[in-house]
């Protein structure tokens, strides 16, 4: 099960290209309401959540995504339940996607990018204590995969297909929305 993680405030895009390509590509993707079953993008958007922070299975949980957005990085920051289930994804080798602010304002304050490459919001770098900086859309270092912003998120949902179902999944679904 693939969790992308919801809290007002946060990046559409950023969030829903991941839910869509993802299940695109035939994953089990759930979207997860952190600040309630209904939660309001950065630009006003509502987006009904499939379920609540209490429906999550943390074994089931192959990968967790967290999109941007501000505040919306800021909120899952904040979240007791977003650091239990990313801590048990990070010890439990499974996939952890963050994008524009969140591997900063996430990842970055729970000390998961220590010693690994990766991207984030252009200026929120310092965030990211001890990762090596990298300039590309997409940065994928074991099992982090990070995004640097809107502008990146196909490059940032195909490579979490490309984790979890294959390439040839993955190419599968570029090839059918004419993506490269």
């Amino acid at each position: 099960m693939v969790y992308v993680l919801l809290a007002d405030g946060f990046e559409e895009v950023e969030a829903l290209t991941p839910v869509d390509l993802l299940r695109r590509a035939g994953a089990d993707v759930k979207t997860v309401g952190i600040t309630g079953k209904t939660v309001t993008s950065s630009h006003n958007v509502p987006i009904i959540a499939d379920i609540l922070p209490e429906d999550v299975c943390f074994e089931d949980a192959e990968m967790v995504v967290l999109p941007g957005g501000m505040p919306g990085a800021i909120n899952l920051n904040e979240s007791e339940f977003v650091h239990k289930l990313v801590r048990y994804c990070a010890d439990n080798d499974r996939y952890i996607g963050a994008i524009c602010a969140a591997p900063s304002v996430v990842l970055g304050s729970m000390d998961l990018l220590k010693h690994k490459k990766a991207i984030c919001y252009p200026g929120m770098e310092d965030g990211m204590t001890l990762a090596t900086v990298v300039d590309q859309n997409c940065c994928v270092d074991g099992k982090i995969i990070t995004g640097r912003a809107l502008g990146g998120a196909m490059d940032f949902a195909l490579a979490l297909c490309t984790a979890i179902m294959g390439g040839a999944a993955a190419k599968q679904v570029a090839d059918s929305i004419c993506y490269g």
